[in-house]
């Protein structure tokens, strides 16, 4: 069993100000002490949207994969469709329309398999949730015009092995793969 800790909060705040904003993210550094009594600072990452996967599974087995370069670790990426759900937008209409945007796929069914994933929790608040799409329907990608994507079909096993070689590392897509092959492998259907 896990030991588990009161949600004590061992940090106090002492002023807070807004160093960056744009319409995605918002920067923000808190003048604190720290657990040990010493002061310091504190930078925080605002996402002002809900990170949103979703991985496609088809009748055969397989999964498409999304290509793209990624500018902030200068590399190319393979990942699962995924994009960021604004305030206010449910998280499932979020999932369908990046679905359909990155790939071109719709689905009949949707279930969500992971809900609250922090991403890098030391310096952000980015949350995820990720969902598996089943009753896949194929149609064509509209993506946006930050994005060039390719797209890849393929078994779905081949997606964990590429996780098991590293060659898949956007944390979303690492989450949302293994916790589809732990369940698969425990006899849950997809």
């Amino acid at each position: 069993m896990i030991p588990t800790m009161e949600a004590e909060n061992p940090w106090i705040t002492h002023s807070t100000r807004l160093v960056y904003e744009n319409p995605w993210i918002a920067v923000r550094e808190s003048q604190v002490t720290n657990p040990s009594g010493g002061a310091g600072i504190y930078g925080v990452l605002h996402y002002k949207n809900r990170a949103v996967g979703v991985i496609p599974v088809d009748d055969e087995g397989h999964t498409w994969l999304v290509g793209q370069y990624r500018y902030p670790t200068d590399t190319y990426e393979w990942e699962i469709p995924e994009g960021g759900a604004p305030e206010g937008e449910d998280l499932l209409e979020c999932a369908k329309r990046e679905l359909l945007e990155e790939t071109g796929l719709s689905a009949a069914n949707y279930q969500m398999i992971l809900s609250g994933v922090q991403l890098s929790n030391s310096v952000s608040d980015e949350r995820a949730c990720i969902f598996v799409a089943t009753g896949i329907s194929e149609g064509t990608a509209e993506p946006e015009e930050t994005e060039k994507i390719e797209v890849r079909r393929l078994p779905l096993e081949e997606a964990f092995t590429m996780v098991d070689r590293g060659e898949i590392k956007d944390a979303m897509s690492v989450a949302g793969l293994l916790m589809l092959a732990r369940r698969m492998a425990s006899g849950s259907p997809v």
